[in-house]
């Protein structure tokens, strides 16, 4: 067994990043809660929409106080405004209140990944860097695969609000397991020379893996978005086997090949992973093509295979690319360039997601695919020219 897997800081934070992430995702449904309040599909975009928009503002602003004041008390902040989001959501079933729920979730959000990241990043020595962070990702990606089918299996048999009432309990769990958290590397008062604002402050933004980074995050939050309406135009109505080939995809090659992030470098996993992920939309683009030409496309197997592609891009680029930054990065400033590189991200997914819809309508998946596959090219080129970083020293919470 890896050391890490014997560090209990470390152990305790994945955990409690499942628990949390169990919660926010609880939400995923919400959309048909809307609806069934006579919510408009306008209304529906709105409020789920929130949720990203508030995180790609304060998710960089957040940063520089959790470098300041410490990593835990961020993260009880952002348990703490879940649990209470959901309670919210509950007791007032309206659409407006529901959309200050989403806001409070983005909040939430930004303050405990952005927090709890950076305590994982610096648990860490650069040398295990990029095996740790995929293995504490895929708690996250284990808590976002559970919570839809628990979700679902609740509203079918009792509704929606056990189910709010449920991710408020598991907002708990994790908000206990944040209180058994050693407090954290804390950094000195808040300077002004630490806030995004000083000259140089968005620096970290311009540097190439950040560039990487929005191509990776505009072909995933695309893929997301939508391959249900894509899968159900081909006449498919089961999308479990796209989605369970994507998690198990992601979580095997962390789990199993996460170590290669450290052993060959950041860039030699980044660089292939990235024309991984391209071929995979290449899929989609010729099956809506071919689908466009003969109806007699199998497209339920072309479907698992892209879904395999992009979830073993997806395992290795996120991590990767979060240790690559953060080993160019001083350990003052890693809650920082974290809520920047989440922060970017989050633009790249919430563009796919704008953009593309509106392709979508105009021009049809074909289309979209194949422009999706073309920028996606373009990025995989960009990553050519990453350089490996210099490992940074390490640094050890007490």
């Amino acid at each position: 067994m890896p050391p890490i897997l014997s560090d209990n800081p470390f152990v305790r934070a994945t955990v409690t990043n499942f628990f949390f992430f169990f919660s926010l995702n609880s939400f995923i449904l919400l959309p048909l809660y809307i609806h069934a309040q006579g919510g408009t599909e306008v209304e529906i975009g709105v409020v789920m929409g929130l949720y990203n928009a508030v995180g790609i503002v304060c998710q960089p602003l957040v940063g520089p106080w959790i470098d300041a004041l410490g990593r835990r008390p961020f993260m009880l902040v952002g348990v703490g405004l879940v649990g209470a989001s959901a309670l919210l959501a509950a007791a007032a079933p309206l659409i407006p209140v529901l959309a200050l729920v989403r806001v409070m979730q983005g909040l939430g959000f930004s303050a405990f990944f952005v927090a709890n990241y950076s305590y994982v990043i610096d648990l860490v020595p650069p040398d295990r860097r990029g095996w740790a962070l995929g293995i504490y990702g895929v708690s996250g990606l284990t808590a976002t695969a559970i919570a839809p089918l628990v979700g679902e299996w609740i509203v079918r048999r009792v509704g929606f609000r056990p189910l709010f009432v449920l991710a408020a309990l598991l907002a708990g769990v994790a908000c206990v397991l944040v209180t058994r958290l050693s407090g954290g590397r804390r950094g000195p008062a808040l300077p002004v020379r630490a806030s995004l604002w000083e000259r140089g402050g968005f620096d970290e933004i311009w540097h190439r893996p950040m560039a990487v980074t929005l191509f990776f995050g505009l072909g995933a939050g695309t893929i997301w978005v939508f391959l249900p309406t894509f899968a159900e135009s081909l006449g498919v109505r089961t999308l479990a086997l796209f989605y369970t080939a994507y998690a198990t995809a992601a979580i095997g090659v962390r789990v199993f090949g996460g170590r290669l992030l450290d052993t060959l470098g950041r860039a030699a996993v980044i660089v292939p992973s990235m024309f991984v992920q391209t071929i995979g939309t290449a899929l989609l683009a010729m099956l809506a093509l071919l689908v466009d030409r003969s109806g007699t496309t199998p497209a339920l197997p072309v479907l698992f295979l892209a879904g395999l592609m992009s979830g073993c891009a997806h395992g290795f680029l996120y991590p990767g690319l979060a240790a690559l930054i953060t080993d160019e990065t001083p350990e003052t400033r890693r809650g920082v360039v974290v809520g920047i590189f989440s922060a970017v991200f989050l633009v790249g997914q919430t563009a796919g997601a704008f953009v593309f819809g509106y392709v979508t309508h105009a021009a049809g998946y074909a289309v979209t695919w194949s422009v999706l596959t073309a920028l996606l090219l373009a990025g995989a080129g960009v990553s050519l020219r990453l350089v490996p970083a210099r490992p940074a020293r390490r640094a050890i919470l007490g």
